[in-house]
């Protein structure tokens, strides 16, 4: 009996615990970024787990080809951002262009046109773009410019998945706009994390669209 005793407590091997633990780390690929949202399963109020997304070198190619449909517009990225956000959308902006990819950025205050009207460089800059990060702050839910920004995303494309990209920073989830509420959300908990996400989503985004352009072609 003594021994079937201490057979039942014998303590488990070190090298199988370590096996659980390497397959616990790797069997959910968004656990990592999962951590720093605010989630939920059955809501869009889950944050977009995107930081693990494979990138293979093929792929990266394709989006930079001379004939990619990406050059179909001006920018890869529109910032929508409130004027009290522009030190963190600066940040964001220097991230994405020093990628690998250059991806290209529109920022209102640097780029838009001197003399031109708000409601038109805003309009354009929608449209030219194929992403847009809504950048949702305290400052963003209460300044009309930001809002009209993003209806007019919306309008562009409502159903497009991957191009209209909302960030939470300091905001409450119940604080979350209606009109994206059908859109996962990017909550920035982490700033480099965040930064890490928002650039695979426009990446995966691009990707996709040059996957799709080649099976129309063949």
């Amino acid at each position: 009996a003594g021994w079937f005793r201490r057979l039942m407590h014998k303590p488990k091997p070190s090298s199988v615990e370590s096996l659980k633990s390497s397959h616990s780390a790797s069997s959910s690929p968004s656990s990592s970024s999962s951590l720093s949202a605010k989630s939920s399963t059955s809501s869009p109020s889950t944050s977009l787990a995107t930081s693990s997304i494979s990138l293979s070198p093929v792929s990266v190619v394709d989006i930079s080809a001379s004939d990619s449909p990406r050059w179909d517009k001006s920018y890869d990225v529109c910032i929508c951002h409130s004027e009290g956000d522009m030190e963190l959308v600066e940040e964001l902006v220097s991230y994405l262009e020093g990628q690998p990819e250059s991806f290209r950025c529109f920022l209102q205050l640097r780029d838009a046109v001197a003399g031109s009207a708000v409601v038109t460089e805003l309009c354009d800059a929608v449209q030219n773009s194929h992403c847009w990060v809504m950048l949702i702050t305290p400052g963003f839910l209460q300044d009309p410019w930001c809002r009209y920004q993003m209806h007019q995303a919306l309008a562009e494309a409502p159903m497009a998945n991957g191009r209209t990209i909302p960030v939470l920073k300091d905001v409450d989830r119940k604080d979350y706009p209606r009109e994206l509420r059908n859109i996962y959300y990017i909550y920035m908990a982490l700033k480099e994390k965040s930064f890490r996400q928002i650039r695979d989503t426009v990446m995966r985004y691009l990707q996709e669209l040059c996957r799709s352009s080649t099976k129309r072609m063949e």
